[in-house]
Order: structure tokens, then sequence, then C-alpha cells
């Protein structure tokens, strides 16, 4: 009868144990990464695609305020006309 002669106690191996308090041996040093240039181009990189996505081709907006401005007659006169041909050549580096 095994009971009897004293029983088997799972815990008693971790009540004897004793814990020590040292802390000398606890790294007390602060954790640290490095990011590599690669790395931080990539990251650059895949944020201005994610709002290249979200920004609309088109801005509504601004659409609606140049049909706005060419209902009126007196908007369309030669030096607008001769502005907007400056921009576009200049866009296109001519």
């Amino acid at each position: 009868m095994i009971d009897k002669v004293g029983g088997i106690n799972p815990l008693n191996n971790l009540q004897n144990t004793r814990r020590t308090n040292d802390t000398s041996k606890i790294n007390t040093g602060s954790d640290s990464i490095s990011v590599s240039e690669e790395a931080k181009k990539m990251a650059e990189a895949y944020y201005l695609k994610e709002v290249a996505a979200d920004t609309p081709d088109v801005r509504a907006d601004l659409v609606a305020q140049i049909k706005e401005k060419i209902k009126d007659p007196s908007y369309l006169n030669s030096d607008v006309i001769n502005s907007a041909a400056e921009r576009i050549m200049d866009s296109y580096g001519l």
C-alpha cells in the first residue's frame, strides 16, 4: 500500500525547489533591431503604392470648378488659352 508509506505527491518536487533572488544573472539590457536601407526603401515604395491606389485618378472637385469657369463666356480669352498652351508645352519639356 503506497499511500500508507507516505504517498506520492507530485507537488513535492515543486514545493521543495528553492527560488533564487539572484538578479545578477538577469540581462537588463534593452532589445534593439536594425533595419537595412533596402528594407526602408521597400517600405517607402509599398506605402507610396498604397497611397497611389487610394487616390482617385480624377479629382472631381477640380473638374467641377473648371466646368463652372468654362461656362462663363468671359473666362475663355486669349490670355487663358495662351497660359494653358504654355503649361502644356512646359509639361512636355518643349
